[in-house]
């Protein structure tokens, strides 16, 4: 299926991109390693429904050629003839699971950044507009705008917290990192010193010094979560819950998905067995034609509800495991019915 259907993807989508590969001069190679990426990506996120057309048509065929009925008019039981796929599929998930965890990251860093690059060029990837992080324990950024190309920032704020009070606030109305001394540079500084009984202002027209972030960290491409394997991305997801971050719910999407999307190959399994064993009037069509609106079905509840945890407040362990208990359900009413 992988064989099949990859190819056709990658024609389709070069198809389609080759006007702007052309007018971007991409040299071959970054071209070659864009499919390459491609395919690992588009493997790792459909495999679970080429999984569960190979085994509806592998299935189909065995029940076409009436050897279901032999097996079990033979004594053999159905949890028995199911063993076999039950094993391969947990061959299948297993090595999807490493897939998923350490090589897709990987392969959708190159798939991104190609297409950021060369195909979306000048498309905005990052937060820029009203910027708020903790950067640590004690302190708090905001500002109006980033830039991250020139790493300067517009009506830039620092709050110095201990404990509840705040002990100091610095702003300025620009702020810029230079590379070359690693120093931010800020323009029109108000430095805020709060007291006691009275608060002390000073007023400088430029301060260089030393901040405790790095420019590159507080916005993070919208893609970033996909590119890190599982332990870089529960460390960056409790970072960014530290920060504040706007797009937590992205990210905890993309982090319960590395352990949904073989859970479902599984699932997907036993229907595909339970559906397929049965030989049909309409032949092996009908039985395709059931899977392939099945793995529609699935596919749209997955969007659905990832869609809604990423643009919401809907929880995102809902909203990915949602799917699959749904088909768990309906897997086991469809084995039990298969069994009978």
């Amino acid at each position: 299926m992988l064989v099949l259907f990859i190819p056709i993807g990658i024609t389709v989508n070069l198809a389609e991109k080759i006007d702007k590969i052309l007018e971007n001069e991409v040299p071959f190679i970054e071209v070659a390693y864009y499919y390459l990426d491609f395919t690992i990506y588009f493997a790792n996120l459909l495999f679970p429904i080429f999984l569960f057309l190979s085994v509806i048509w592998f299935t189909s065929k065995l029940a076409m050629n009436t050897e279901i009925v032999a097996f079990l008019s033979s004594g053999v039981s159905f949890y028995r003839f199911l063993r076999p796929y039950l094993i391969g599929a947990t061959i299948v998930c297993i090595s999807a699971l490493v897939l998923a965890m350490y090589l897709a990251p990987q392969a959708s860093k190159g798939f991104n950044e190609f297409k950021y690059q060369y195909l979306k060029r000048g498309e905005q990837t990052q937060e820029t507009s009203d910027v708020y992080r903790q950067i640590n324990d004690n302190e708090y950024i905001y500002a109006s705008h980033f830039q991250p190309k020139s790493k300067s920032a517009r009506n830039f704020t620092l709050e110095h917290f201990e404990g509840n009070e705040l002990k100091f606030k610095i702003s300025a109305s620009n702020l810029r990192y230079s590379e070359e001394d690693s120093l931010y540079k800020l323009s029109r500084v108000d430095k805020r010193i709060i007291g006691k009984e009275e608060d002390s202002i000073m007023f400088m027209r430029s301060l260089d010094t030393i901040l405790p972030f790095e420019f590159d960290e507080l916005t993070p491409e919208s893609y970033i979560a996909e590119t890190l394997n599982y332990t870089e991305l529960n460390e960056f997801i409790e970072k960014e819950r530290r920060r504040g971050s706007g797009n937590i719910n992205r990210y905890l999407v993309v982090a319960y998905k590395r352990w949904s999307i073989p859970i479902s190959a599984f699932i997907l399994t036993i229907i595909a067995v339970a559906v397929a064993s049965f030989k049909r009037r309409g032949g092996m069509g009908v039985n395709l034609a059931v899977g392939i609106t099945l793995a529609f079905i699935f596919i749209f509840f997955d969007k659905v509800f990832g869609t809604m945890a990423e643009q919401s407040t809907f929880s995102p362990l809902i909203a990915v495991w949602f799917p699959n208990i749904v088909f768990g359900v309906l897997a086991v009413v469809l084995l039990f019915r298969a069994k009978r």
